[in-house]
């Protein structure tokens, strides 16, 4: 049996020009669910409509599907098949990343919402055509994967559609949070979209950076074959989003908004992809377009990590014997 020689992963010599930008945005973005307090939208809950908390429940209970899927199938599978070992450490740390992500929502869900709600929640996306369609459309491109003699082809088209989810399939759900959370309702829960928006931001741009090393070392007949391929897929997946936007957003009011953002959205992910923008954006809804400012509204300036809405850490709590000073003390030394 031939014998197989293991690498170590060398961080002194980078193996591109992009690599160690990636490792240290993500690792100064990281956060955890516990550090917010989505608490403190429980008034806010409360007053909102019932037609508008279960299209909240139900989002929430999309994304977590597609976090799942990301981060128990699509990451993994790729990274085994990701020939640079920086690369694939970046892959790993998203991969932890897309755990907490949907573990986040249940930090909301458990929040506001009771356990039978909860419950009906993860029944319901079960059980949803439009959400087990495309999670499935997806999971056919990563389940190629398994082989580990997977092709060149089958590896790219991995990681087009993996860009496909974090850059465009998100976003119909992203939608309903920002546009809360920009009408003043729910806004502590949406600082935690916000960083899951902002962590989906950089996966799709280095996943599809990736893609496109790939992508690149094919024939010109090859490239077209797979852009073909994609754009089918890309069209396929847009005709499944407007079914599921008509159902969570009809009884709302917000369809036409929320297909203009689906739209705008796969723009981006082609972009991403290195391919020309397909569709025309005209008037995406400026409250959801202005909540994509990841920027919270009070910073820390050293972690740039801190908002309203954020956990204290660590609490110190203050005695009557803290404020007892050395009487000889002279007021001058105080100053």
């Amino acid at each position: 049996m031939e014998k197989k020689i293991y690498e170590a992963v060398n961080w002194n010599t980078p193996e591109n020009d992009y690599v160690e930008m990636f490792w240290e945005q993500n690792l100064k973005q990281f956060w955890i669910d516990t550090e917010y307090i989505p608490s403190k939208d429980i008034d806010s809950w409360n007053s909102l409509e019932p037609a508008m908390k279960l299209a909240y429940l139900h989002v929430l209970g999309g994304l977590t599907l597609l976090d799942t899927l990301q981060s128990h199938t699509g990451m993994p599978k790729i990274i085994d098949h990701i020939e640079s070992l920086q690369n694939r450490s970046v892959l790993s740390y998203m991969c932890m990343m897309e755990t907490i992500h949907a573990k986040s929502y249940s930090t909301i869900f458990t929040t506001v919402a009771s356990t039978r709600e909860i419950n009906e929640t993860f029944r319901w996306v079960q059980e949803n055509p439009h959400l087990q369609y495309k999670a499935n459309k997806i999971d056919t491109y990563y389940q190629k994967m398994n082989n580990p003699e997977a092709s060149k082809r089958d590896i790219a088209m991995a990681l087009a559609a993996s860009v496909y989810l974090e850059t465009y399939l998100f976003y119909s759900g992203f939608f309903l949070p920002l546009w809360l959370a920009g009408q003043g309702e729910m806004v502590a829960s949406c600082d935690i979209i916000k960083k899951i928006i902002a962590d989906e931001s950089i996966h799709g741009v280095f996943v599809g950076l990736l893609f496109q090393e790939l992508y690149n070392s094919f024939s010109e007949e090859e490239k077209a074959d797979m852009r073909a391929e994609l754009k089918k897929l890309m069209y396929d997946l847009y005709e499944n989003e407007t079914r599921y936007t008509d159902e969570i957003y009809g009884d709302l009011g917000l369809t036409g908004d929320v297909k203009e953002y689906i739209r705008y959205n796969a723009n981006k992910a082609l972009m991403n992809l290195g391919f020309e923008e397909e569709f025309e954006v005209k008037n995406v809804n400026p409250i959801v377009l202005n909540g994509l400012n990841v920027e919270t509204t009070q910073h820390d300036f050293f972690s740039k990590k801190s908002t309203n809405y954020e956990k204290a850490l660590e609490v110190v709590h203050l005695h009557d014997e803290d404020f007892k000073f050395d009487e000889e003390v002279n007021a001058d030394e105080l100053i």
